[in-house]
């Protein structure tokens, strides 16, 4: 199964999923990672490991995700084979043109239990909100933030003592044996 990577931050779930298909316990590849930031480390960290990668040309907007953009994201994974693509670490919103492209084949990992403090920095809203749990959620993609079905979700407690630092890093952990665990799933469902 050759799977695309889109992030925008440090690729730690793309390493993630690099170590899960070293170790064999992920049954794929992965085609080509592409960012909308020409300096997140997750570029750097796919070309160490041979990968190829590019960037995405948001046209200089900070958050929005143009049509002409996703739609050169949505060929260029085409044309790298891509059968799968996985949102890690991604921030901005997935629409119609990609969608189109990869129906029901786009993936998210979310940091806290969906629908529950969907959007930037999830940790810190469970945290503020003084939640007693929170988690992380791998679900498919639609044209909403954070909105799609549910794959699979690990639940993490939040602490007494616990800051929005702290609650991240041990979500991070459930996030990293989680993705490779619902691309197995999914890519069971769909025969590839």
């Amino acid at each position: 199964m050759r799977l695309g990577i889109l992030g925008s931050g440090s690729g730690s779930n793309m390493q993630a999923l690099l170590d899960a298909i070293a170790a064999g316990s992920l049954d794929a590849e992965i085609a080509l990672v592409l960012s909308d930031n020409p300096d997140a480390y997750i570029l750097e960290r796919a070309a160490k490991a041979g990968l190829p990668t590019g960037v995405i040309d948001c046209r200089g907007f900070k958050t929005k995700f143009p049509d002409e953009a996703q739609a050169e994201t949505a060929a260029a994974l085409k044309s790298a084979g891509v059968e799968l693509v996985c949102l890690a670490g991604f921030m901005r919103l997935v629409k119609a043109p990609l969608l189109e492209a990869f129906p029901d084949r786009i993936l998210n990992i979310h940091p806290a239990l969906l629908p529950a403090y969907p959007g930037l920095q999830a940790w810190k809203q469970a945290i503020d909100d003084g939640a007693t749990e929170s988690g992380c959620t791998v679900h498919y993609v639609d044209g909403g933030m954070d909105t799609g079905p549910v794959i699979l979700q690990a639940k993490v407690p939040v602490f007494p003592d616990d800051t929005a630092e702290s609650l991240h890093q041990r979500i991070q952990v459930e996030e990293h044996r989680l993705y490779p665990e619902a691309i197995r799933k999914v890519a069971a469902e769909l025969g590839i």
